[in-house]
């Protein structure tokens, strides 16, 4: 949805309506000057395939998904890769019984 918006600094999805979605794979994917991204309205209850959602987040610092629910999902392969600016995540209610495939989730996220 919002893959290679390269430039893009500010999103306002707070009236987002993510209900019904299943697929929320490559959505913020090199979004290379996103600074925040306040996701806490999303409903994640129906999604399967979180691949590549944060991929190329280099400016990210903090990303909060404490209301994100990953019940459902099975794919969370690359979903942090290369979020190096990334400092705080915190994960404390993922579900990952259902996951089959977390290759790559956290690569290139250094340490600082």
């Amino acid at each position: 949805m919002f893959f290679g918006c390269y430039a893009l600094k500010e999103l306002n999805l707070s009236n987002f309506n993510t209900n019904n979605v299943t697929n929320m794979s490559y959505m913020f994917t090199q979004c290379y000057s996103l600074k925040e991204l306040n996701l806490m309205n999303f409903n994640t209850n129906n999604v399967t395939n979180m691949s590549c959602l944060f991929n190329g987040c280099y400016s990210i610092k903090e990303l909060n998904l404490l209301n994100f629910s990953t019940n459902n999902v099975t794919n969370m392969s690359y979903m942090f890769s290369t979020c190096s600016s990334l400092k705080e995540l915190n994960l404390m209610n993922f579900n990952t019984n259902n996951v089959t495939n977390m290759s790559y989730m956290f690569n290139g996220c250094s340490l600082h």
